[in-house]
């Protein structure tokens, strides 16, 4: 396997629900912008991928509108996954390991805002036996964090306090959306919006966009060392899918989660922290026990999710805040987790280490 690193990453900032940007405009500042980061000049790029979905636009191919945003020339090798930005970066890491190139740029963008987003999503359910029902995704969440409580592995206690501590945590993150200090007994007094979900643990109505360079071996260390940057290594990623049926697997664990945490080395050696989609707070809990994390102080130092959630985005920012933290000295080794699909239908893993 070819060693592959991160050596940019940005995405923007701040989040905001609501905003009047269209794909292009939220993504023409990001692609401008890294490309000189990054220490690959744009025409050096071997290959672009881009993660989004059109269901949020209601247009088909609507994504093809945001390429806009890389420009007309020098013509480009493309393609685009239906799927948040890590699946992007995992296409963009499979296409280096071939050895067809050596760098390769991934971005994501997601409008949250433009529709009700929850029902949206209604539309990647089984669409003979789910969709009729109209069950949208809090509701379905809420079925989950459900089976989680009567089953005795968390209460709504444990679902406050994971929201207060990431909320608490986003304080020092500049593209969080929401963050401050919160009370747990305050939080517990809120209303439900789907029992046993309040309001405080559904994600953030959000947009957004990032984007991330990688390349391999000895072109991520020269582009480093034209930008001063360390390379972020990515030792390990895999991603697994569980069924569509919900009625077919425990709810209440990620058993994909835990495969593909087990087959890209995330359990080798210790990790220093971990960067966990979690777009509704009990799932936090859920995956820290798929991944083996029993210290939730290493959990989500971003804010996570909780703090900010841009639909097509949130998972490869996991991924891109924990290579800054890594940057930043804040530990060498992590694991960062994205997610797709109705209750952690499907699951990635990424583990990274500093130089």
């Amino acid at each position: 396997m070819r060693d592959v690193a991160i050596v940019a990453y940005t995405q923007s900032a701040p989040y905001l629900a609501g905003a009047h940007n269209n794909d292009a405009e939220m993504l023409l500042p990001l692609i401008q912008g890294i490309y000189e980061n990054s220490g690959i000049a744009k025409a050096d790029i071997g290959f672009t991928c881009s993660g989004s979905t059109d269901y949020t636009a209601g247009q088909a191919f609507a994504f093809v509108h945001a390429v806009d945003a890389l420009g007309a020339w020098p013509p480009i090798s493309e393609s685009h996954v239906e799927m948040d930005g890590a699946w992007a970066m995992y296409e963009a890491w499979i296409k280096i390991q071939t050895g067809e190139i050596d760098s390769a740029l991934a971005f994501c963008f997601g409008r949250a805002s433009m529709g009700t987003i929850e029902e949206v999503q209604t539309m990647q359910l089984d669409p003979y036996t789910v969709v009729p029902l109209g069950a949208d995704a809090h509701s379905l969440a809420a079925l989950q964090a459900r089976a989680l409580i009567d089953s005795g592995k968390a209460s709504e206690r444990d679902i406050a306090q994971v929201v207060a501590k990431n909320r608490a945590a986003a304080k020092s993150n500049p593209d969080a959306l929401v963050s401050g200090d919160f009370d747990v007994d305050t939080l517990l007094a809120d209303p439900y919006a789907a029992s046993p979900l309040r309001s405080h643990a559904l994600p953030p109505v959000t947009d957004g966009a990032a984007a991330i360079v990688i390349a391999a071996g000895d072109t991520a260390r020269e582009a480093c060392s034209r930008t001063g940057q360390k390379p972020v290594w990515i030792r390990g990623i895999e991603h697994r899918c569980e069924s569509m049926s919900l009625g077919l697997r425990d709810l209440t664990t990620s058993s994909s989660t835990r495969a593909s945490a087990a087959a890209a080395g995330a359990h080798d050696s210790a990790i220093d922290f971990a960067e966990v989609h979690a777009p509704y707070a009990h799932q936090e809990l859920i995956l820290a026990e798929s991944l083996g994390i029993d210290d939730g102080s290493k959990i989500n130092r971003s804010g996570g999710s909780t703090a900010a959630n841009p639909f097509m985005v949130a998972g490869l920012a996991r991924i891109g805040e924990a290579s800054r933290q890594i940057n930043a000295g804040n530990g060498n080794r992590a694991v960062a987790h994205a997610t797709q699909g109705p209750c952690l239908q499907q699951n990635l893993v990424c583990v990274l280490e500093g130089e």
